[in-house]
């Protein structure tokens, strides 16, 4: 009442009343930076505020802040693969208001982000059926170019730029994922199997060469061994008969010589070895030494004579 003042604040605007039978306003109107903001006078457009404080005659003329700001709108879309799997694609749009058509981004449509995921959902939705799931996630790139470039042409007119378009999950159902898990599993444990197979093939491989290469060695120095024997035998029986003794006399001594060696080795190993011994052992096994030597050589004559 009378001429009392008092100060209301009404989005940004700071007016100062009188009381007066004609009520008169004078406001101040503040614009964040990264912001403008729209003039309306009378509801009709007038221009952009730039950021800052601007002194307004309220409620004649208001003034509507509008970000200009990257925002970004995540969308999700149900689609259908090739192989009838249904996926869950999550998109990621980055958009700003381009400040030289701020009129129209602010007038001309009432709710830009339901237009631009209905843009991502159609192209998705005409792309995805034309995939299976394992292409779907090769072709990442090839939708964003497509999703990017629709939807960029359907909001350009409005005043909005597209800045860019990310695909950041496709999300098939918990079903499909835990299938492709277990063939993914399978694989994996039949390409270690065959690893493993390899690799005892080859170890198998190499012991058997190994084991091969040791028998060699061991028949080669058993013959340089036979052979040592041989000429051993063949100098003891020169040099005896050198000394005097006769062929079978030194024959005989090499045979007892032998035959006692053979004793001496069963008696210094630890199991025991029952061997028939007696006075005549040494002669039957000259004997049959000489019996055997005689019978190789009739059977060397008989073949000579049939193939011969």
């Amino acid at each position: 009442p009378g001429s009392s003042l008092w100060l209301t604040r009404r989005d940004h605007h700071f007016c100062q009343l009188a009381s007066s039978p004609v009520m008169s306003c004078c406001c101040c109107s503040c614009v964040d930076t990264g912001s403008v903001g729209v003039i309306q006078k009378f509801g009709e457009y007038q221009g952009v505020q730039e950021p800052g404080c601007s002194c307004i005659c309220w409620p004649i003329t208001t003034v509507d802040p509008v970000s200009l700001a990257v925002r970004q709108q995540e969308c999700r879309s149900d689609c259908k693969t090739k192989d009838n799997v249904t996926v869950t694609v999550v998109t990621a749009c980055q958009y700003r208001v381009q400040k030289d058509m701020i009129k129209v981004a602010h007038f001309d449509i009432a709710d830009p982000f339901s237009q631009i995921a209905a843009e991502v959902d159609s192209v998705l939705r005409s792309s995805m059926p034309t995939m299976t799931l394992d292409e779907s996630y090769e072709a990442k790139e090839k939708m964003v170019n497509e999703i990017l470039a629709s939807v960029r042409d359907a909001m350009g007119k409005y005043g909005y730029d597209i800045i860019n378009v990310l695909i950041t999950d496709i999300r098939p159902e918990r079903s499909v994922m835990d299938a492709m898990n277990e063939i993914n599993a399978s694989r994996r444990q039949r390409e270690a199997a065959f690893e493993r197979g390899e690799a005892e093939k080859l170890l198998k491989i190499k012991a058997s060469e190994a084991d091969a290469e040791a028998k060699r060695l061991a028949g080669v120095g058993m013959a340089n061994m036979r052979a040592a024997m041989a000429q051993g035998f063949q100098d003891s029986m020169k040099f005896m008969k050198d000394s005097g003794m006769s062929e079978k006399e030194a024959m005989h001594m090499m045979i007892m010589t032998q035959y006692l060696d053979t004793l001496k080795e069963f008696a210094g190993s630890h199991g025991s070895i029952v061997v028939p011994h007696g006075p005549s052992a040494v002669g039957d096994l000259q004997g049959q030494i000489r019996d055997g030597f005689l019978q190789a050589a009739s059977q060397q004559k008989m073949s000579g004579g049939i193939f011969g």
